[in-house]
């Protein structure tokens, strides 16, 4: 395995990147761009990389969906870490294309909903159409496949384009969210403001069924951050739930939880527990009243003098 190379989603110059760069030890990787979300993951699971960064969720759409996939099918692999990266999208042109000459534009799927609006009030009559990538999109528009793409304005000087107009975004304060996706290992010690990833498989669909799912958490005080249902390709109405949820591994309530998912879901697949961006042990709400490890390593003690007759 390479310890010192990472992959991302690229081509060069997509938002992937700029999250990437934003770790202190991007310095001192060597980069590799990859086509796809799979082709950047599988390069983890073949031993071609340490590690990959890939987008998993928005605040415009939610989930990326080829991400979300990926992380529950295929040799497992482990989140390591998070980066959220705020999301304004340069219109980018060959030097010269006024806006009035637009007919046709493009970008990744994802950007689409992001500047829907500003499309219909500029640019009515352009029509769209999807690329890998951002970037990718860039790289159209310089081949001269394209007229536009939106993407980040720093792709501009990768592709030899200008950005004819700036800060474009339907939702103010847009923002990916990224995962730094390695091999399975031991998770790294808890922070006090962690999340904790699974996917969730119901064993039959019956009345309540999700809600049962739902009561492991509840009952142990565990916050829910994400729930998203996800077809398993074995037919309509059978789905998996990708889930993120607040707190660690090692902590009781989360353990418990996750215990008490394995007995009930025919397959539970543990995706990593891993600090939150942006949020320090200050940040996080307090505790509800028997939740916190000093209470349950209470109740098992009171279990134990209970069960030898010393309760």
């Amino acid at each position: 395995m390479s310890a010192t190379r990472y992959t991302y989603l690229g081509p060069e110059g997509t938002f992937t990147e700029a999250a990437l760069r934003t770790l202190p030890e991007a310095a001192t990787r060597e980069l590799v761009p990859m086509v796809s979300v799979p082709a950047a993951l599988d390069a983890v699971r073949n031993g071609e990389a340490a590690a990959a960064l890939v987008p998993i969720e928005n605040s415009v759409e939610g989930g990326v969906t080829a991400t979300l996939d990926e992380l529950a099918s295929g040799e497992p692999l482990m989140i390591y870490r998070e980066v959220l990266l705020p999301i304004a999208f340069a219109l980018l042109v060959r030097p010269g294309t006024s806006l009035s000459e637009i007919k046709t534009v493009t970008g990744h799927p994802v950007a689409q909903p992001q500047v829907r609006n500003w499309l219909r009030a500029h640019l009515p009559e352009a029509v769209w159409e999807s690329a890998a990538s951002n970037a990718d999109g860039a790289r159209l528009v310089r081949e001269g496949r394209f007229d536009a793409a939106f993407a980040g304005e720093f792709a501009a000087a990768t592709y030899g384009l200008e950005a004819l107009v700036t800060e474009i975004h339907d939702a103010e304060n847009a923002e990916t969210r990224f995962v730094l996706v390695g091999r399975p290992a031991r998770p790294a010690a808890p922070t006090g403001a962690d999340k904790t990833s699974v996917v969730l498989w119901l064993g039959d669909d019956h009345p309540g069924a999700l809600l049962e799912l739902l009561q492991e958490f509840a009952v142990r005080g565990v916050n829910l951050m994400l729930i998203q249902s996800r077809p398993t390709g074995a037919g309509i109405g059978n789905y998996c739930f990708a889930v993120d949820a607040e707190g660690h591994i090692s902590d009781r309530r989360v353990g418990e939880a996750l215990m008490g998912l394995k007995r009930i879901c025919p397959k539970v697949r543990f995706l990593g527990s891993y600090p939150r961006a942006g949020v320090s042990a200050e940040d996080v709400s307090a505790l509800r009243r028997g939740t916190s490890d000093v209470e349950f390593m209470e109740a098992s003690d009171w279990l134990t003098r209970a069960q030898d007759g010393r309760a």
